[in-house]
């Protein structure tokens, strides 16, 4: 008998994501792929996974020093949101009153709400209230089994308060369980003292922002908004190029209300993602395809703005793209930190299959985030990012619309979340 930290054993269902090369699934047979292992256990020594089979295998070659029982439970890697806004200083709850009463999104931005609205408030925060929002979020995000998330800046848009953003974000994350991947969106919209000077906003964030940001590592990302009201395709392929010249490797928002180019750009200059994309067209997703870009789906920002535009999710995988699914969590058009309930609206708004979510939120999100090596899936040697569903098979997981099922989360083989709540470990 070898001898391992913890055994998890009598999983209905353990949901390992393995199998192939590459990073990310892509197009619909690797995407249903999940490699399914019932009555099912994983035995972790030193906070890795050594071992995966069934219940019966680990029960006969381990010795485990603590064990979990998950009779009619499901095992699933630890979840990756891959699109969050977490640094804000304000909600925007009057935004979303002003949208019922038949404001949209662009009208509620000219009229100064928006991210502008967001913009003064982080300019005035202190960055210790930033930190402790973040960390609030993170929380929240936690035991809704989100183990990673890729966390965005672009709330301030100056120089200073960029930096501020990214400092926030990984004191936040210095201090929490989860991985944090931070990216620079200081090009997430021209500010309102540039509306006359977009030549001059593009150049600030050319000249000075970028510069510090990759001087102090404060991201290993750059990302750009390209949409009328915010960026066109040759000022965000200047900020994209100069990012990567400085070793920051291109994100592109596109095409939420109208396809501009923005995901054939993403192409153009190999960004690891592209996000939204809910009105790209076929010319875009197939430039998509055969530049491996992982279009990063936001549904819930879909449904939360109206459904003006939904992504065609059917189409994208149709092309042979590895998509992802991520929350877009921000304070004016998807105040959710609930994966779960993304993982519902795949299939019911983006006609996806529950296979297709579970890729989406697991595999194909670690990979639109670059934690491929360390998150997405159960496999012998990587590290004991884990999510224990409280539902007999991973169907539940968006047939229980916006329900938490999560029961438990391990990160590196340590529980952090239980029935709902963050557990402190006094050595994190």
């Amino acid at each position: 008998m070898k001898s391992a930290d913890l055994l998890l054993l009598g999983a209905s269902q353990v949901v390992t994501l393995d199998g192939g090369r590459a990073a990310a699934k892509r197009g619909a047979d690797e995407m249903n792929d999940l490699r399914v292992i019932t009555d099912g256990g994983v035995a972790v020594r030193r906070g890795k996974i050594v071992d995966v089979g069934t219940t019966n295998h680990i029960t006969s070659t381990w010795r485990g020093l603590k064990r979990i029982h998950c009779r009619g439970r499901t095992i699933l890697p630890g979840f990756v949101d891959a699109h969050t806004h977490p640094v804000f200083a304000r909600a925007r709850e009057n935004e979303f009153a002003m949208r019922c009463r038949g404001k949209d999104y662009e009208e509620i931005l000219a009229a100064g709400g928006g991210i502008h609205a967001s913009a003064r408030a982080v300019r005035e925060a202190e960055l210790d209230t930033l930190v402790a929002g973040v960390s609030a979020r993170l929380d929240r995000m936690l035991v809704h089994g989100t183990v990673a998330a890729e966390a965005k800046s672009g709330y301030g848009l100056t120089t200073e308060s960029e930096l501020k953003s990214l400092r926030a974000i990984r004191r936040a994350a210095a201090r929490h369980p989860m991985t944090v991947a931070r990216t620079f969106l200081g090009a997430h919209v021209v500010p309102e003292e540039y509306t006359r000077d977009r030549k001059g906003y593009v150049e600030l964030v050319i000249k000075e922002m970028l510069p510090r940001v990759a001087k102090q590592k404060l991201a290993a990302f750059c990302d750009v908004f390209v949409e009328r009201g915010a960026f066109s395709v040759p000022e965000a392929r200047a900020i994209l190029l100069a990012g990567r010249r400085l070793g920051l490797r291109p994100k592109v928002h596109a095409d939420q209300f109208r396809d501009r180019g923005g995901a054939r750009l993403a192409a153009e200059v190999k960004a690891i993602s592209v996000e939204h994309a809910d009105a790209t067209r076929r010319s875009g997703m197939r430039a998509l395809a055969e530049a491996g870009v992982i279009p990063v789906l936001l549904p819930s920002a879909s449904l939360f703005t109206g459904l003006k535009h939904v992504p065609n999710a059917r189409a994208l995988i149709a092309e042979g793209c590895a998509v992802a699914l991520a929350t877009d969590f921000n304070p004016g058009t998807s105040p959710t930190e609930n994966l779960l309930l993304v993982a519902s609206l795949g299939c019911s708004l983006l006609q996806m299959t529950p296979e297709e979510v579970v890729t989406a939120i697991t595999r194909n999100a670690a990979a639109a985030t670059g934690l491929a090596d360390s998150h997405g899936r159960i496999a012998a040697g990587r590290p004991a990012h884990l999510v224990v569903l409280d539902a007999p098979s991973y169907e539940h997981l968006p047939y229980r619309m916006g329900t938490n099922l999560v029961w438990r989360v391990l990160i590196d083989g340590q529980l952090v979340a239980d029935r709902g709540r963050v557990v402190r470990s006094p050595t994190r």
